[in-house]
């Protein structure tokens, strides 16, 4: 395949994308790196023949397989060592939990008593390091041999491995029909049979469950993946479309402005017409309020009087005017004679003061 087929925009590009994002998770390329960088894809594409989905080599991956296999086996061999250890463990708890309620049996007693004895004996010898390897002296002076001493009779052990195993069947059957209505609550109404059928199945139903949950999981991380390119592409997408707005908004600007001008000239002459018809309003209101039909009426008498009086000064102010015109048809001569007549007046008026004066002296 030539590096311009897979290269190309189309089917090869997103097989490409899926196998990078699939087996090469840490390289989180985009379309674009691949286009611009077409050796690269191809080196990528071949790359991807030699390893798996986790990215490891496939010879790795095979040798890490087997290391897995070999761990599970031992943790496997492991567990059900330890599993048997606690019910066995669990079993001398219960037992001594029933015995502070109730009486139990001489064979019980006897059957949970050789039980722990050598349980116990058998820990303590497995903490005793061998005498060819120890560097210091044993814990407490003991040897192995002390503490076999302290082991059961041999009837009595043999008498309890051979009820054991009875036991420890009770013990795990309860525990998986705990496990059972755990997971699936409906079966604690049915028999001991049907559980019986239910927990043998149990294990494969879980193993199903598990996978159904990693499928989940991996699909999930597929989606993630596919979110976070989108979420870059819609991001770019979304930058590009502001960009786009902001040089729209510029170009349209100084189109839109005059007229929304216009239209706030208009909206302020109506609203300052609407406030002086408001004012003229209030004061109609005032008017009203102030001057009632009585009052009016008054006025209108007064401004009546006022009127009648008016013309009456205006005639006589009229008549006047013609008196002056009259006079000032003489001249120099009549202005002379006003003077001296005045003269002469206020010369009387003064003479008529000062007798006035004489004649309240001589009283």
């Amino acid at each position: 395949m030539a590096s311009g087929d897979f290269c190309s925009p189309g089917e090869g590009m997103e097989i490409l994308q899926q196998v990078c994002s699939r087996q090469l998770p840490l390289c989180n390329l985009r379309e674009e790196d691949l286009l611009q960088n077409p050796h690269f894809s191809k080196l990528l594409l071949s790359l991807s023949q030699h390893v798996d989905e986790s990215g490891l080599s496939l010879s790795l991956a095979k040798e890490q397989a087997q290391a897995w296999k070999e761990v599970r086996l031992h943790k496997t061999t492991w567990l059900r060592s330890e599993i048997l250890q606690r019910v066995i463990q669990e079993l001398l708890v219960d037992y001594y939990v029933k015995t502070q309620d109730t009486d139990v049996t001489s064979e019980d007693k006897k059957f949970h008593q050789t039980l722990e004895q050598r349980l116990l004996v058998t820990e303590l010898t497995q903490l005793l390091v061998p005498s060819q390897e120890r560097e210091m002296p044993p814990l407490l002076g003991l040897e192995k041999a002390d503490l076999l001493e302290l082991m059961p009779p041999s009837e009595d052990f043999v008498w309890m491995r051979a009820r054991l195993p009875l036991e420890v069947e009770k013990q795990l059957k309860k525990k998986c029909f705990t496990l059972l209505c755990y997971h699936d609550p409906n079966s604690d109404s049915d028999s001991e049979t049907l559980k019986a059928a239910k927990v043998w199945k149990l294990a494969e139903v879980l193993v199903g469950d598990r996978q159904q949950c990693q499928d989940a999981k991996s699909q999930q991380k597929e989606q993630m993946v596919l979110l976070e390119k989108k979420s870059a592409t819609y991001s770019q997408v979304l930058l590009r479309c502001l960009a786009l707005l902001q040089m729209l908004l510029q170009e349209h600007r100084l189109k839109t402005q005059s007229e929304l001008d216009r239209i706030n000239a208009q909206y302020l002459e109506i609203k300052c017409s609407a406030m002086i018809l408001k004012l003229r309003m209030e004061e109609l209101k005032i008017l009203s309020d102030t001057y009632t039909a009585e009052k009016v009426e008054v006025h209108h008498l007064i401004r009546d009087r006022l009127e009648g009086a008016i013309r009456l000064q205006e005639q006589d102010m009229e008549k006047s005017r013609q008196i002056l015109n009259t006079y000032e048809v003489l001249g120099e001569e009549f202005d002379r004679l006003v003077k001296e007549y005045t003269q002469l007046k206020q010369a009387t008026e003064n003479k008529r003061w000062a007798l006035q004066e004489f004649s309240k002296a001589y009283r």
